[in-house]
């Protein structure tokens, strides 16, 4: 049975800084990097051979999990671990979304 994504929500009422994310990604082994979008962007439905795990540090972004029937959305301080071979596709909320990303080896 194929492993389901994990969101994690970001337990505070204040919003993390991107050091702080950082920092908290670097702490698990993790060689994180930023990137970004422009409100309303679009990524087509993909897969990645690696698992994957981002933050995002501002806006928000929604994926599309088919395999399992569900939209999650994303919002600052949230956490995304998303499996190797997972189909996903990606749009970006009407503020643009500014993300941390790192991935695991498997």
């Amino acid at each position: 049975m194929k492993s389901a994504p994990l969101v994690t929500p970001w337990p505070d009422s204040e919003q993390p800084t991107q050091s702080a994310l950082w920092q908290l990604m670097v702490g698990e082994g993790l060689e994180p990097y930023a990137w970004s979008n422009s409100p309303f962007d679009i990524y087509s439905a993909h897969t990645h051979s690696y698992d994957k795990v981002i933050y995002v540090v501002q806006g928000s972004i929604t994926f599309g999990l088919p395999e399992f029937g569900k939209q999650i959305t994303l919002k600052a301080g949230d956490r995304l671990d998303l499996p190797a071979n997972t189909v996903h596709d990606a749009h970006v909320g009407a503020e643009g979304v500014v993300c941390l990303e790192g991935h695991k080896s498997l």
